[in-house]
């Protein structure tokens, strides 16, 4: 008889991978043992040779859904403690010094198996809010440390009763080492006021149905839930929140409606059923047959974000609930998502009842958004259900990558991997600040990750940067654009040279100076500037985002001249008519004695000003607003591009949009479509961006561009690009798994610092 020790690498706590490997040794006959050390699995099997081997391959090969087996480890042993006959899950010993880093596995949605019985009448978890197994339910919002047992979850309150005591125990039952199991006698209660369990649903339901809003405590923090088709309701929430236009998400009971609401594809369909649940931003259909949609949820967007319920609690709500809901995060606008005793403080002004619960949230996460350009996965926020599950990044020495401002995220990363933490929001005051600095500790506590280095961004002003500056460590400065496309480039891969094509709204340059429509040839280590956008003045600075009729009286007062006349003035009167005469005037007086106009290479504001010369959006409710309003009016109309010129200027190609600007007003004053306008603009986009690459590759660039930046969450441009890089024979990458907009930064930082200490060695 032969004795192996084993060791399994991964995401394999917390997704059932104990009872796998239970029942895969027990049937191959071999004796032994399995628990959770640190954050691996470990053990020790005993029998045939051939059989271990078979076993080894198995844990490899066969592993629970939810696993992500990295590396199985076997090595010869001596009998410690074998049992003489059979196999055992052992209890985890305490936490050791562990040089390896560990895995955290995600929240997943609710398993079949569960949704089955939660609707099974004779089961004894018929309609309890809080069921999972070892397929489902919640991991890295309940974690409190490793390894990964019910002691060391916010669910080590809650005792088993003597039946979950029997699943738990029980190798052939689902619930085997299940460690959030629960049920009616035992477990978590739903509560509204002095109600509790059916009751308090009851009250949850009736409140939505007469048109109220319900801050409903989810997985990741509390949510505001209120009747998607209720005008009423959906716009006072807006108010509240003080969101005036950016659009909801929307929970819909099944695929069915869906369907009804929206196109569904096929990889659409994946993802609205996955174990990650995450809201798909897909294109609204408007059939007589679909449950009605209040006008105020997605204003301005021909895309409605839906996901489908993630819980036994969300399962419930929606099937006693006529109609769709609107699901949005708890919080008022700014400050992070509200977790426990604080949120009847942040949404007691807004919530009309609490659907509450007494089992802790240990971690904020909000929910994961992603959408489709074809086939193209665009990852447009990283959180429930995919953070802070392991990537791979080529990284030996502990680094971290402490994000930008917006749509900020940390990510720590060693060993082969990088744990991409959730989505914290825009760190704009002391409690996103707060937020940012507890999800880092956090997550450093369980990864068990101490970087040597901090990587950050240039920007002197970002509260990131002046974080990392405060640390005891090293620390890296990592350009902003190259951050982006190094994000694209590490998540696939790439290893030698590319392009990398960054359009955002905009970041500081290694120059002192505003960038965002980049065309950079890199490495992760390192990059140089091929190409850029022709800069224009921000009037205003901040308030020119806010305002896209500042960006673009900006532009035509002030763009940069390169060899093009800026637009004639009886060109623009139409635009300039409808503004403010006095904010026209106070603009054009600060553009011509440069006062509080910083020059900006930036793709996003250029789409701003586009967006504001065709009416669609003079003020922005949110970031990226009017980018939206002009992907929507584009639809998927057919157009002849804009003119544009490419110039040699200061050593880079420039696109020079101001024959773009002009084109595009005679073309309006000429009565052309305002949609078929903005079809033409993203396409001239993309034909720019292709010359402006083509001159790259011709002047000794690499054929691999990766895309980066806020801009290419818009998927008409995505395929636009891709269409036209693809005619040229170029192999295009974008961002699948990692946001392509600031809340990838983290990633790519970190991917930059871990090239750097390479080139070190």
């Amino acid at each position: 008889m032969t004795v192996r020790r084993f060791h399994v690498e991964g995401t394999v706590q917390g997704v059932g991978f104990r009872p796998f490997v239970y029942r895969t040794a027990v049937g191959l006959g071999l004796d032994g043992w399995v628990a959770n050390v640190n954050g691996h699995v470990e053990g020790e099997v005993a029998g045939p040779t051939g059989d271990i081997e078979r076993f080894a391959a198995r844990l490899r090969t066969n592993s629970p859904a939810l696993a992500r087996v990295r590396r199985v480890r076997l090595a010869e042993s001596v009998p410690r403690s074998l049992p003489r006959h059979g196999f055992q899950v052992r209890n985890s010993p305490p936490a050791s010094a562990d040089p390896a880093p560990h895995e955290i596995p995600p929240d997943a949605a609710i398993c079949e198996a569960c949704l089955r019985e939660l609707r099974d009448p004779r089961d004894r978890r018929h309609r309890y809010p809080f069921i999972n197994c070892t397929d489902c339910g919640p991991r890295a919002t309940i974690i409190e440390d490793l390894p990964y047992d019910r002691v060391r979850t916010t669910m080590r309150r809650f005792p088993l009763c003597a039946d979950c005591a029997a699943e738990y125990a029980d190798p052939a039952d689902r619930r085997f080492h299940a460690e959030p199991i629960a049920c009616p006698a035992c477990g978590p209660r739903v509560a509204w006021g002095e109600l509790r369990g059916e009751e308090a649903l009851r009250a949850a339901v009736k409140t939505v149905a007469e048109g109220g809003i319900v801050a409903v405590k989810g997985l990741g923090g509390y949510q505001l839930v209120c009747d998607a088709g209720e005008s009423a309701a959906v716009a006072r929430l807006r108010r509240h929140k003080h969101r005036p236009t950016k659009p909801f998400a929307v929970m819909v009971r099944d695929l069915a409606t869906a369907r009804r609401l929206a196109r569904v594809g096929a990889t659409e369909e994946e993802a609205l059923t996955s174990p990650e649940r995450p809201v798909v931003l897909l294109a609204r259909r408007r059939l007589r047959s679909a449950p009605p949609l209040a006008p105020e949820v997605h204003p301005g967007s021909a895309r409605v974000g839906l996901f489908l319920p993630t819980t036994g609690l969300h399962h419930l709500l929606l099937a006693d609930s006529a109609r769709p809901l609107v699901v949005t995060s708890g919080n008022p606008g700014g400050e992070p998502i509200a977790i426990d005793d604080e949120a009847r403080r942040a949404l007691g002004s807004v919530a009309d009842g609490f659907l509450t619960h007494d089992r802790p949230i240990r971690s904020r996460y909000d929910d994961s958004v992603v959408q489709f350009a074809g086939r193209t996965r665009i990852t447009v926020r990283r959180a429930r259900g995919l953070a802070p599950g392991a990537l791979p990044l080529t990284v030996r020495e502990p680094v971290a990558g402490v994000g930008a401002q917006l749509k900020h995220t940390v990510t720590l990363a060693a060993d082969g991997r990088a744990h991409l933490g959730p989505h914290t929001g825009d760190l704009a005051d002391l409690a996103t600040h707060e937020a940012f600095v507890a999800s880092y500790e956090h997550l450093k506590r369980l990864t068990g990750i101490e970087p040597v280095v901090l990587a950050h961004d240039l920007h002197p002003g970002y509260l990131s940067t002046q974080w990392a500056e405060r640390q005891p460590l090293r620390r890296m400065p990592v350009q902003h654009h190259h951050a982006h496309v190094a994000a694209c480039a590490a998540e696939h891969g790439v290893r030698g040279p590319f392009i990398g094509i960054a359009y955002d709204g905009m970041g500081l340059g290694d120059d002192g100076t505003l960038w965002g429509g980049e065309i950079l040839v890199a490495r992760l280590s390192g990059y140089r500037r091929s190409g850029r956008f022709a800069t224009a003045p921000l009037p205003g600075g901040d308030a020119a985002v806010r305002r896209p009729s500042r960006a673009a009286l900006g532009r035509l007062l002030g763009g940069e001249t390169l060899g093009s006349p800026r637009p004639y003035p009886w060109l623009t009167r139409t635009f300039t008519e409808r503004l403010d005469p006095a904010e026209v005037a106070g603009v054009r007086a600060m553009v011509d004695r440069d006062v509080n106009c910083p020059r900006t290479s930036s793709a996003g504001r250029l789409f701003d000003t586009v967006a504001a010369l065709l009416g669609l959006c003079d003020r922005a409710g949110y970031e990226g607003e009017a980018a939206v309003r002009l992907e929507a009016a584009a639809g998927e109309l057919h157009a002849v591009p804009l003119d544009h010129r490419i110039v040699r200027a200061q050593g880079l190609w420039v696109y020079d949009p101001a024959p773009t600007l002009t084109d595009l007003l005679e073309r309006q004053l000429n009565g052309e479509p305002v949609g078929r306008l903005a079809a033409a603009f993203h396409l001239t986009v993309a034909v720019a961006t292709a010359e402006l690459v083509a001159r790259a590759v011709a002047d000794g660039a690499p054929r691999t561009v990766c895309l980066g930046g806020g801009c290419f969450v818009n998927g008409r441009l995505v395929t636009e690009v891709k269409r036209h890089l693809h005619a040229q024979g170029l192999r295009v990458l974008v961002g699948g798994q990692v946001p392509v907009g600031d809340g990838g930064i983290s990633y790519g930082q970190a991917a930059v610092a871990a090239a750097r200490l390479a080139g070190e060695r």
